[in-house]
Parts: C-alpha cells; sequence; structure tokens
C-alpha cells in the first residue's frame, strides 16, 4: 500500500508540475499551518537551506503565500493559497472516491478498528522518526 500511495503521489506531483518534496511540504503547510519555514523545514525532515528552495519553487507556482506573521512583523508564515487546493483534489477524486466504496461496504465497528490501526501506526512512525533523530 505504500508503494502504491507513493506512486500515486509521484503522478500527482508531475501532473502539478511539482517535485515530489514539494507536494509533501504543501500537505504539511495545510495540515499544520499556517506556520514558519523553520517549523515546516523540522516538520519535513529537510534542512532550512533546501527549504528555502522548495518554498521558492512554490511560491512561484502560486501554490502558496509567505505572509508576515502579525505576531512578529520580522518573521512570515506560510499559508496555502486557497484558489490551488482544487487542483489537487480533483487529482485525489479517484482514490477518494474508491476509498468512500470500500468504507460504504464496512460497519461502524469495523471502521473504528481501522482508524484505530492507522491512528496508532501513525504514531509508532512517528516514535521512529524521532528515535532516528536522537540516534547518531
Amino acid at each position: 500500500m505504500r508503494s502504491e500511495l507513493a506512486l500515486l503521489n509521484r503522478r500527482i506531483s508531475a501532473r502539478l508540475d511539482l517535485r515530489d518534496g514539494d507536494l509533501d511540504c504543501l500537505e504539511l503547510v495545510a495540515r499544520l499551518g499556517p506556520l514558519g519555514p523553520s517549523a515546516l523545514a523540522r516538520a519535513a525532515g529537510v534542512h532550512p537551506a533546501t527549504m528555502t528552495g522548495v518554498l521558492d519553487r512554490l511560491e512561484k507556482g502560486g501554490w502558496l503565500a509567505r505572509d508576515r506573521d502579525p505576531g512578529d512583523r520580522r518573521s512570515v508564515v506560510l499559508r496555502m493559497r486557497p484558489e490551488r487546493v482544487g487542483e489537487i483534489f480533483a487529482l485525489y477524486s479517484g482514490m477518494n472516491t474508491a476509498l468512500e466504496e470500500i468504507c460504504a461496504d464496512l460497519t461502524e465497528a469495523e471502521l473504528t478498528t481501522i482508524t484505530k490501526f492507522l491512528n496508532q501506526a501513525a504514531t509508532a512512525g512517528h516514535k521512529a522518526i524521532r528515535t532516528l533523530d536522537e540516534s547518531p
């Protein structure tokens, strides 16, 4: 499943003329944002200098905006440009429809079990990342 989703994401990135990592960063901004470039770099596991190039591409492509942070005018916050979000959703619509059909055949108890598993798997992934980051 991980491989199939990775392939889907690569195909969608290509259709949007984005690099794979760019799409990942957009997803993080959509989920966690608005947030600063340093926070995004940490969340993406990307060096801040690399993040600058990613942000330049995303801003130039009209995918995100860098706005002055109202709490600290010296810093910026990143936010998705809402007018572009529909393009991404349209490309995922086939997968979303398939998942809705799969879920329609499941009971509430089965969906609860799957949700619990996915949340626990995500938590385990976060812990594994922290462990790797903390080890030499």
